[in-house]
């Protein structure tokens, strides 16, 4: 029983588990937002298994693609793979599970969302393929994992709708550019081994610039979201404070001064999707 705990263990920690916080509490306000309330526990748990099974499965997936890559970064090394901590077969079989999760949830939704599940796993497994090929692949990962947020609003109206389309958009501007601040720290690894990055290609001064302005669409975004789902102050307030997150965010993190980047990465993202999930929630309620 031990071992079967410690190896589950180490299997969350090599899809990095605790990362599920940044997407999954913006499939919830997806969820919220298109009910306009509590949309039911059968939604809602369907919604969480696609979500999980969604990102475990993309996660894996993208371990198992990188190893190599991983092992010849100094900063990556010590991952399971390199380190042999797990073999190449549980982490595909990892995979297999968490996009069969995705498939069963898909499928007890609405026809839309089963009929979207081809969509969304080309992207979910060709992410870890763009960064051999270009610097865009920061927002090829934002659209993807900002798709969650359509998720969660389809499988309450089964429809696509403006709001769905200014929410996504937010999401996905929000995850590229966080996820160009984090790539700053392989940036010269990155140019010596030929990965396609913000950073590697037009250096870390302009690649904080782009994060920024990648922010700042999503600030727009979400503002936009709440004009076009007619939400409360609430939500407005929550959008607020959201950008103040930002903005703190990029204060952390300078050309000149790198050390930051984990603190702005994930304690400052994990208060923006929890905090937008917390003023959805409340303004839904109100």
């Amino acid at each position: 029983m031990v071992a079967l705990s410690n190896r589950l263990k180490t299997y969350l920690e090599l899809v990095r588990f605790e990362h599920t916080l940044f997407a999954l509490p913006f499939a919830y306000g997806g969820m919220l937002l298109a009910a306009k309330g509590w949309p039911g526990w059968e939604i809602f748990a369907w919604v969480t298994l696609a979500m999980v099974g969604a990102r475990t499965g993309a996660m894996a997936l993208n371990r198992l693609i990188d190893w190599r890559i991983d092992a010849a970064n100094p900063r990556t090394a010590g991952r399971h793979l390199p380190q042999g901590l797990v073999k190449p077969g549980e982490v595909l079989a990892l995979a297999v599970v968490g996009l069969l999760a995705l498939t069963l949830a898909a499928f007890n939704l609405n026809p839309l969302t089963a009929q979207l599940l081809p969509v969304a796993v080309f992207f979910l497994v060709g992410y870890s393929y763009t960064k051999r090929f270009t610097w865009l692949c920061h927002f090829w990962l934002g659209l993807t994992i900002g798709a969650a947020t359509a998720g969660g609003w389809i499988a309450v109206t089964g429809a696509f709708e403006p709001a769905l389309f200014a929410l996504w958009a937010g999401t996905a501007f929000w995850l590229a550019g966080f996820d160009i601040l984090y790539a700053t720290q392989d940036f010269k690894f990155d140019r010596a081994y030929g990965i396609h990055s913000v950073p590697a290609r037009f250096g870390i001064p302009t690649a904080l610039r782009i994060a920024q302005a990648a922010h700042a669409l999503t600030f727009f975004f979400f503002l936009l979201t709440g004009l076009l789902s007619g939400a409360g102050g609430l939500y407005f307030l929550g959008v607020l404070a959201v950008g103040g997150v930002l903005w703190y965010e990029h204060r952390l993190v300078r050309p000149d001064d790198l050390s930051k980047v984990d603190q702005a990465f994930f304690q400052a993202n994990v208060v923006v999707s929890l905090g937008m999930l917390l003023f959805i929630l409340l303004d839904t309620l109100a």
